[in-house]
């Protein structure tokens, strides 16, 4: 029997709208009782996963950080593999400051290496100007994720991919997308793992991210109907998950063997 790793989102597919999603619990018992490798991923770089296993503690999730990767993260470690030491002017909150500190690098509006673009909840005009500026003269475009908008309780907010439209527009110089659906960000939470891609799972809500991001990489996908994607709408598109859930709660009790018997997609 395969021993199987996970990947599986966050928001959708273990909370939505900062509550537990039924059953979430007992599916990362069941891996924590198995010794089943897991990450869990989000293409949210405001937050250090130190952050987040608080958010998921209040939820009812217990989550180490080391068990949380980031599009912050992802692209901390993508940068120092591109660029060891360098430097960076970075439009964006702790989550991803936090992870180019540690990666080694110097937060500077002079001259920098590269223009890294990331979620905030308060978009500065002077920012985005300054960024502008810094392309213009040669600095390297990067964004986290691609993410037109996000959530709030008042409706959408515009997230970094509208801001990095609004960026490109004005120099010219499209950014180079770290997080989903860049297999990329697979990639690297795999070796942060240690595992390989033919015996790892992603779970997630989105077939245009998540899904995507999963075949790319060469995992095996499952999608989880508590979050964006439906059937109906998961139809539309030329690929298709391994498997499709209702929920993870229907992966209870068949972590370690989760594509026999039924429910294939």
């Amino acid at each position: 029997m395969t021993q199987w790793t996970y990947l599986t989102d966050m928001d959708g597919v273990l909370v939505h709208e900062e509550h537990l999603v039924p059953g979430a619990d007992e599916f990362l018992a069941e891996l924590r009782a198995h010794d089943t490798p897991f990450l869990v991923l989000t293409n949210n770089s405001i937050y250090t996963p130190r952050d987040l296993r608080a958010r998921l503690h209040r939820t009812g999730l217990d989550v180490p950080e080391d068990r949380i990767w980031t599009s912050a993260l992802a692209t901390a470690k993508f940068l120092d593999s591109q660029r060891p030491n360098g430097s960076a002017f970075v439009i964006g909150e702790a989550g991803l400051t936090t992870a180019l500190h540690e990666a080694g690098y110097v937060l500077t509006d002079r001259d920098p290496d590269y223009v890294v673009l990331g979620e905030t909840r308060t978009y500065s005009f002077t920012a985005i100007t300054a960024a502008i500026r810094l392309i213009e003269a040669g600095a390297r475009f990067i964004a986290t994720n691609p993410d037109a908008t996000g959530p709030s309780l008042e409706g959408s907010l515009p997230a970094t991919g509208s801001i990095a439209a609004l960026i490109e527009r004005a120099t010219g110089r499209s950014p180079y997308f770290v997080g989903k659906p860049n297999p990329l960000m697979m990639r690297s939470a795999l070796r942060s793992l240690g595992a390989h891609s033919e015996s790892t799972i992603m779970i997630g809500d989105r077939m245009d991210t998540d899904v995507h991001s999963g075949i790319e990489a060469g995992l095996q996908t499952i999608l989880a109907l508590t979050g964006i994607s439906t059937k109906e709408t998961a139809d539309r598109y030329p690929y298709r998950p391994t498997m499709v859930v209702d929920s993870v709660a229907d992966l209870v009790g068949r972590t370690q063997d989760p594509f026999t018997g039924g429910l294939v997609g």
